[in-house]
């Protein structure tokens, strides 16, 4: 008897199937999800600033927490908004300290991005780094371009 059973559910069974349409659904969510949440950070340059060349640059991955100055050839100071121009080293330490209260407040690790033009001398530089410093802010990341190709000038 037991083998007429056999024989009888082994003739009616089907192989079993997985079915995969809510595991695609779920990859598709998630995509989603990730694409919604994602950040783009874009750093605004400011078209009178153009940065030196160095070959062994490497390209910064992380641009969360940065606090742009530019410095221009002529030693004028802009921020981000290339448009609002920085008049002394007071006018640095008030932007970055209160950029880095905002950045503290993200939980991120502040640091100044500093676009110095590479025709200017170091000494401005040198003032948006003391600057930035005393405000709090002591990590900097100098902008640098890696080839000659596209340079305006």
């Amino acid at each position: 008897m037991s083998s007429k059973l056999r024989k009888a559910s082994s003739a009616d069974e089907e192989e079993a199937k997985v079915d995969m349409s809510p595991m695609i659904d779920m990859v598709f969510l998630l995509l989603i999800f990730f694409i919604v949440n994602a950040t783009a950070i874009v750093v605004q340059t400011d078209p009178e600033v153009l940065p030196p060349v160095a070959a062994n640059s490497l390209k910064q991955e992380d641009g969360r927490g940065r606090i742009v100055i530019n410095v221009r050839e002529d030693g004028k100071y802009t921020a981000e908004n290339f448009n609002v121009i920085l008049a002394d080293e007071a006018d640095i330490f008030d932007l970055v300290k209160e950029e880095k209260e905002k950045i503290d407040s993200l939980g991120l690790v502040p640091k100044l991005h500093l676009r110095g033009d590479q025709d200017a001398v170091f000494k401005y530089s040198r003032t948006a780094i003391r600057a930035a410093a005393a405000a709090g802010v002591d990590q900097v990341i100098f902008a640098v371009y890696q080839t000659h190709k596209g340079l305006r000038k």
